[in-house]
């Protein structure tokens, strides 16, 4: 059947794919429509089989390394928190400050008692010395200046929990809590991350996972339109889950990764190899709903419709439509119509 691209194109869907089916390939064109057609100075690249690692996609999560969730050491409420979303904070930055009158108060007691054990011991050291007291007694007034003096740090150090202030660098994710809330223990107040620390967390089903190992590199997939990033395997469980059978596996991104935290990304773990026929992708062109790649026999073009599959970095796969060619264009293709004199540098 004699047929150029143009009337191909022409052709309803259903007649053009049982048109293809009989003239795919084919080495028989319009002679006058041939002899009409210049000569295309195009790019060729002979066909073959290339090796591929086959992977299995896992789900995983983008997380921050560094991250806490604060609480304060003690109840009270908030007085002051001059935080908001999204905020960047400094290590020792405050985050909230509670309102703590009853620590204050104890505090304020602590350091009567510790003047008053003070007065007492240097009124007993002098009496001791002057042997009008026993030395149980100096003993005595010198214990209770201990304890007193250790009542004071404690109250002081209940002091300092009254604020709540940023471990590390990082972003403010969460606010749990605001001015005027009860604030405890147990009580999440924010959250804060790191956000130039990231790492992908992926749980590895038991059948693949032994295929992981640690301090290696496995490509990850965060957009179809992107390279796959590649990332270094710095944990694995020892065990199992017992209700997922799976291994939680944690691998370091590097500093420009696109990602942030929470974001979802695609694990390829590889699970073996084999051969397929890989041609550039710039080989293939798209006319409507059609793949077609043009191949050189007896320095024509020759149109053929082809199956693609996984794209590996510039190169695509080609499921079917290829057998027996020998050589492809992979530039100017585009441009190239079935059976025109093509010229290949």
């Amino acid at each position: 059947m004699n047929r150029t691209v143009s009337a191909l194109l022409t052709l309803p869907l259903a007649a053009l794919f049982a048109l293809t089916l009989t003239s795919c390939g084919s080495k028989h064109e319009n002679p006058a429509r041939s002899a009409t057609l210049p000569t295309a100075r195009v790019h060729t690249q002979a066909v073959a089989l290339k090796p591929r690692v086959m992977t299995e996609e896992v789900v995983g999560t983008t997380r921050a390394k560094l991250r806490a969730t604060l609480e304060a050491k003690l109840s009270g409420r908030i007085k002051t928190m001059p935080i908001a979303l999204g905020q960047e904070v400094k290590k020792g930055q405050l985050i909230a400050r509670l309102d703590v009158a009853e620590v204050a108060a104890r505090l304020e007691q602590a350091e009567a008692s510790l003047e008053q054990a003070e007065r007492d011991w240097k009124r007993v050291s002098t009496l001791f010395e002057q042997q009008s007291v026993t030395r149980a007694d100096y003993d005595a007034a010198q214990s209770r200046l201990r304890l007193a003096s250790a009542a004071v740090a404690e109250a002081k150090a209940m002091m300092t929990y009254s604020e709540i202030a940023a471990p590390f660098d990082g972003v403010v994710t969460k606010k749990w809590a605001d001015v005027g809330d009860l604030a405890g223990p147990g009580r999440p107040l924010a959250d804060i991350q790191d956000p130039t620390a990231l790492q992908i967390e992926a749980d590895i089903p038991e059948a693949i996972a032994y295929r992981v190992k640690r301090d290696s590199r496995l490509d990850i997939v965060t957009d179809p339109a992107r390279a796959p990033i590649q990332g270094l395997v710095t944990e694995i469980a020892p065990a199992a889950d017992p209700v997922s059978r799976t291994f939680r596996v944690k691998l370091d991104l590097p500093p420009s990764t696109p990602l942030m935290p929470g974001q979802f990304a695609r694990l390829l773990v590889p699970v073996g190899e084999r051969s397929s026929l890989r041609i550039p992708a710039t080989a293939v062109v798209q006319r409507g709903q059609l793949e077609i790649v043009f191949a050189v026999d007896d320095q024509r073009a020759r149109l053929h419709i082809v199956k693609t599959g996984k794209r590996v970095d510039d190169e695509i796969e080609i499921l079917s439509g290829l057998d027996g060619v020998k050589t492809v264009v992979i530039t100017g293709a585009d441009q190239l119509t079935d059976g025109q004199p093509v010229e290949a540098n």
